[in-house]
C-alpha cells in the first residue's frame, strides 16, 4: 500500500516561500508521475504542478508559473513544491499525488491520479 505524506505547509506572509515535500512509502515511486494539486474553501481541487518519473519534465498552472518549481529525489522517494512570492491566493491544503502506472505523461486532472497524500495547509496572509 503506497502512502504519501506532505509536510512543509504553514502561516506565512505574502511575499514569503516556502517548501513543501511529499514523501512516499510502501513501494518506490521513482518510476511514476507525481504531481500537486491545491484545494481553497469552498473551491474544487485544482493541479498546481507534475513532474515526470526523472525531473525531465514538468507541468505548471498558469497561476503558478514562474514562482513555484516541482523537483523530485527518487533516491529519497520525496518530491517537493519550492513556492516563492507567495500570494493570499496560493492559500489552500495542498495534496500530493502520484500515478500508479505512468513515468512520462502529467494529467492536470485530479482523476488522472491513483494515490494522495492527506494534505499540508498553507495560508498565506497580507
Amino acid at each position: 500500500q503506497v502512502q504519501l505524506v506532505e509536510s512543509g505547509g504553514r502561516l506565512v506572509q505574502a511575499g514569503d516561500s516556502l517548501r513543501l515535500s511529499c514523501a512516499a512509502s510502501g513501494r518506490t515511486l521513482s518510476r511514476n508521475v507525481m504531481g500537486w494539486f491545491r484545494q481553497g474553501p469552498g473551491k474544487e481541487r485544482d493541479f498546481v504542478a507534475g513532474i515526470d518519473w526523472n525531473g525531465g519534465s514538468t507541468y505548471y498552472a498558469d497561476s503558478v508559473k514562474g514562482r513555484f518549481t516541482i523537483s523530485r529525489d527518487n533516491a529519497k522517494n520525496t518530491v517537493y513544491l519550492q513556492m516563492d512570492s507567495l500570494k493570499s491566493e496560493d492559500t489552500a491544503v495542498y495534496y500530493c499525488a502520484a500515478r500508479a502506472h505512468d513515468a512520462i505523461i502529467i494529467f492536470t486532472h485530479p482523476r488522472g491520479y491513483d494515490y494522495w497524500g492527506q494534505g499540508t495547509q498553507v495560508t498565506v496572509f497580507s
